[in-house]
């Protein structure tokens, strides 16, 4: 049996989040309600009638599926390869989707792949230049 790998682990894991993301901002754009709504009603102005914080939602969404799937002119970046940035990027993320009501399970996730980001980031993985591919062994 091989090590596991967390940061492949925690990418699989930020993937699914991205998507159900991108998923549950579209479903704001027909059903739009703010989370914390059963506690104040300041926050309603952010999803309707002009819906800021689903564009956001989908905008971010959007962005960490490219991020972690990679796309081809961000892999092997060294903004795609620093565990620290999406150390700093995840929380906010995870934010602005748990503030719609859809988006709480995705904000979950996010926390989740936050976690374990941080697990590898703390026992010194890296993320390799090329998607998907494991370091080369140092003799």
């Amino acid at each position: 049996m091989g090590k596991l790998i967390k940061n492949h682990w925690a990418r699989l894991i930020v993937l699914s989040a991205a998507v159900y993301q991108v998923a549950a901002a579209l479903e704001a754009f027909f059903w739009p309600k703010i989370f914390w709504d059963f506690l104040t009603k300041t926050l309603d102005p952010a999803v309707k009638p002009v819906p800021v914080l689903q564009i956001i939602n989908l905008i971010m969404g959007i962005g960490m599926f490219a991020l972690e799937w990679p796309l081809t002119f961000i892999a092997g970046s060294t903004f795609h390869r620093s565990l620290e940035a999406r150390l700093a990027l995840l929380p906010l993320v995870s934010l602005a989707s748990i503030l719609i009501y859809q988006g709480t399970n995705a904000a979950l996730y996010y926390v989740t792949g936050s976690v374990v980001y941080f697990w590898a980031y703390s026992e010194g993985e890296i993320i390799c230049p090329k998607p998907w591919t494991l370091p080369k062994r140092g003799r």
